[in-house]
């Protein structure tokens, strides 16, 4: 798990073992109690960051078909 006071390019990012290899994906990283989310294509581009608790959310929705 990351911390708030890390780079962004320092945190431990990761995308899906299911990711195809077309580079359109995105990475993820735990910082402190939020997910940071940024394409995987620009590194050092804009990422954003969603509370723990709505980022599983979304993930069980997106798993269950509900999304």
């Amino acid at each position: 798990m990351g911390n708030s006071d890390q780079h962004p390019r320092e945190l431990p990012w990761f995308k899906s073992s299911a990711s195809s290899g077309s580079g359109g994906c995105v990475e993820v990283a735990v910082v402190a109690a939020s997910v940071a989310v940024r394409d995987s294509k620009v590194a050092d581009g804009p990422r954003f960051y969603v509370g723990a608790d709505a980022f599983a959310a979304l993930i069980s929705g997106v798993v269950g078909g509900t999304i």
